[in-house]
């Protein structure tokens, strides 16, 4: 509250839905020192009813509000490369684009509140499925008798090329696992999409599956690697090994 009394634009990046609704809402909050003209702008991967809740509340103090979550892991957050996915007001994110200017390069107004964070989630949606298939190539390339690494560079000369396999398998092949974007934070997002996607009746089958494949590294005590070291879990069941 004290913060957002003295500047015009407060951002926040955060775990999880409880922790930017406390901050926004609570009683230390943004909303107790909101005034006309403040503009709030969260860059956490929250749920979309979260994000329209805290717009309509906010908008009572006359605070913007701008959802905003950002793709490009760490690598993206360092060169300030990030793709910013915004709901909200138009005017709103004028104000605040110079700022997105110097963190990313794609800076999409997707809609009104709550869009940025279905954007997200779709972002997510096909990042889960990139790295529970990447794992699933390695470890079939691996105990199928082909070498992983050559199988990856012959792929990524196909219809198969893609920013995971740039970034993720030399990592891999390294035996680095560490993070990048932790494990369960991408569990974290999954069950976010399953739970809006049963608020819609939207079947996800595929998201279904990989949301089990990354609880179960929460439950095999992986959560703080990185999402890629999904590939372990695909190894358990396997019983195969990317490092021989």
């Amino acid at each position: 509250a004290e913060v957002a009394a003295q500047v015009d634009i407060v951002f926040t990046n955060l775990p999880d839905s409880p922790d930017v609704e406390l901050v926004a809402l609570g009683a230390q909050g943004v909303i107790e020192s909101g005034r006309p003209g403040l503009i709030f702008v969260d860059n956490s991967t929250i749920k979309p009813a979260t994000a329209r809740y805290i717009a309509r509340t906010l908008a009572e103090k006359g605070v913007e509000c701008l959802d905003a979550p950002v793709s490009g892991g760490d690598i993206g957050a360092r060169q300030g490369t990030l793709a910013i996915m915004v709901g909200g007001p138009a005017q709103a994110l004028e104000t605040v684009l110079p700022v997105f200017q110097a963190m990313g390069k794609t800076i999409t107004h997707v809609g009104e509140a709550g869009a940025g964070q279905i954007a997200k989630a779709a972002n997510q949606i096909m990042v889960a499925a990139q790295m529970v298939a990447m794992g699933e190539l390695l470890v079939f390339a691996r105990k199928a008798g082909a070498d992983p690494q050559k199988v990856v560079e012959a792929i990524k000369g196909g219809a198969a090329q893609c920013w995971t396999l740039d970034v993720k398998p030399p990592r891999l092949f390294t035996g680095n696992r560490n993070p990048g974007f932790k494990a369960h934070m991408q569990a974290k997002d999954l069950n976010i999409i399953l739970e809006t996607a049963r608020q819609y009746g939207i079947p996800l089958p595929s998201a279904a599956v990989d949301a089990q494949l990354f609880n179960a590294m929460l439950e095999l005590g992986m959560g703080e690697l990185d999402n890629s070291a999904v590939l372990g879990v695909l190894e358990m069941l396997a019983g195969t090994r990317l490092l021989e």
